[in-house]
């Protein structure tokens, strides 16, 4: 069986660390990106099943690459779940998002929504 592939999208070292310690536990591949880098494109690149991004990243803003992944015709279907420290869930699901965390969330939280994520249409 194929391996769930997650790519984040965060800008504390020590999240990203974390994340991706519980989601490989969890059985799910992982990758990261820089939180300065060019997101789309590494959409694009690493074709995730879920992009998991952080709403406020150094230089961008997660909303903006968010509307930008979802503009764009060239990106395979990616569900995306954004977290943040500010309860901005309605703005992250208007503007596209499959779901929202908010900051600082339990590991089950986190892993529960991947899971409803992944196998809602």
């Amino acid at each position: 069986m194929k391996k769930l592939k997650v790519l984040l999208a965060e800008d504390d070292v020590t999240m990203v660390a974390l994340l991706t310690t519980l989601l490989k536990m969890e059985g799910y591949d992982v990758s990261a990106t820089q939180a300065d880098a060019d997101i789309l494109a590494a959409v694009r690149l690493e074709n995730p099943d879920v992009l998991l991004m952080d709403v406020h990243l150094l230089n961008q803003s997660g909303l903006d690459i968010l509307e930008a992944i979802r503009k764009s015709e060239d990106v395979p279907l990616t569900r995306i779940v954004m977290s943040s420290g500010s309860n901005v869930r309605e703005e992250c699901i208007n503007r596209g998002a499959n779901g929202f965390l908010l900051k600082p969330y339990m590991p089950n939280e986190l892993i529960t929504l991947l899971k409803q994520t992944i196998t809602s249409n």
